[in-house]
């Protein structure tokens, strides 16, 4: 269908279009899901159609304080987290029985939220919550696409696949791991990152952080461990970082529980040094001008993080999180070595030496990093968000 014959379609509606979105737990199925809102209502109001959206959760999920804070209408269905275990005698432990036995629940209620709202398209992206309400979608015979964000599909994406009427992946590598019954179906958009990463302006971050002793001469390198912090980052960064600040800037993004005692540190840095680095519990507003000044980013591997860093094309030393689900920062972090845009630092390797001997071959080459985010950037997929709407209207309007 091209783009002509769909907005042909949406205006024959005569409505506002209807969309419901599942899933959340976490930023990394909640933030795309909110993105992919966005854009889609963007596209439709080109055409002067409405968006009527329902966002679909769990109550105590980020997705509800998200949808609060959009002013997206919201509600909840039962539904149980399955604990992962290398061992299959413990995924029948109490706790899994008693959530699984929910799940019924939820998709007798998710078949009448989805029944009532009669949706012109369902979008799951992932995250327990989203399992019964894909069932019910398929039940109720309503169009679904789920995405996936990281590499390998996660257990309800991968619950869901059969039923879905498109599957919307992240990168190319994920089709041969797709059940073959649903390659046909599957579509690679890639994964929707929030425009105003897209749009950051060095100077605005050398102003909003007071950044003035920074040496504009050197490369600058952003450390962060996520919102809050990663305990494990910040002491490897610690003993690397009177080497690190002889040859580059540092912003480092501690987290609330570390800030504290990484001011004490900063506070000892010898005097010719400590005006090349800030330490901060939290960047908000000012990320996109953040990650537009930095040269390199030391970072967690999430599917958000690695979206991001392909899409600005930004040379990256990645340390997956060990306990992330089904191991899946390491996945995506080893996608990216392989394709020469990152360094991974796997268990054993998360070590003073281990990060000097990973960043100091960067920071001391501009042909290095030059490399590096050529090949970032041609995983990258900034406009995911456009792509996985074309597939929700595309999907919807065609019988």
């Amino acid at each position: 269908m091209t783009s002509a014959d769909l907005d042909r379609s949406l205006a024959a509606l005569g409505r506002p279009f209807r969309l419901i979105v599942t899933g959340g737990g976490t930023g990394g199925h909640t933030y795309p899901a909110l993105t992919a809102i966005r854009t889609t209502s963007a596209r439709l109001a080109r055409l002067g159609i409405g968006l009527e959206v329902l966002w679909v959760g769990t109550a105590t999920g980020l997705e509800a304080r998200v949808a609060e804070r959009e002013g997206i209408p919201f509600t909840t269905v039962a539904t149980g987290k399955i604990r992962r275990s290398s061992n299959p005698l413990k995924l029948a432990s109490p706790a899994n029985i008693k959530d699984m036995g929910r799940v019924p629940l939820g998709a007798v209620q998710a078949r009448a939220i989805v029944s009532d709202f009669e949706p012109d398209v369902v979008l799951s992206t992932g995250g327990y919550v989203a399992v019964p309400v894909g069932l019910a979608t398929k039940f109720c015979r309503r169009p679904l696409v789920i995405h996936e964000q990281t590499v390998r599909l996660g257990l309800a994406n991968r619950a869901l696949a059969r039923a879905a009427t498109r599957v919307a992946v992240s990168s190319e590598s994920t089709l041969p791991l797709l059940p073959e019954s649903v390659r046909s179906s599957a579509v690679v958009t890639g994964n929707p990152v929030r425009p105003e990463v897209l749009t950051g302006e060095p100077d605005k971050a050398i102003a909003a952080l007071g950044l003035t002793g920074f040496d504009r001469t050197l490369p600058t390198v952003y450390i962060t461990g996520g919102a809050q912090g990663s305990v494990q980052i910040n002491t490897v960064v610690r003993a690397v970082l009177p080497w690190l600040l002889t040859q580059a800037n540092v912003i480092h993004q501690c987290g609330a529980a570390s800030i504290e005692e990484s001011r004490k540190y900063a506070v000892q840095l010898p005097d010719d040094i400590k005006p090349r680095y800030l330490v901060t519990d939290f960047v908000g507003p000012e990320l996109p001008d953040v990650l537009a000044l930095v040269d390199v980013v030391i970072s967690r591997s999430g599917a958000g993080t690695i979206a991001e860093l392909t899409a600005l094309g930004k040379p990256s030393i990645l340390i997956p999180l060990a306990t992330s689900a089904g191991n899946e920062q390491e996945h995506n972090a080893l996608y990216l070595q392989e394709a020469g845009a990152t360094v991974a630092l796997l268990r054993d390797a998360v070590t003073p030496e281990g990060l000097r001997d990973a960043v100091g071959p960067i920071i001391s080459s501009p042909g290095e990093r030059q490399h590096m985010a050529q090949q970032a950037r041609a995983l990258g997929r900034p406009d995911a968000a456009d792509r996985l709407a074309e597939v929700l209207l595309t999907v919807a309007t065609t019988k």
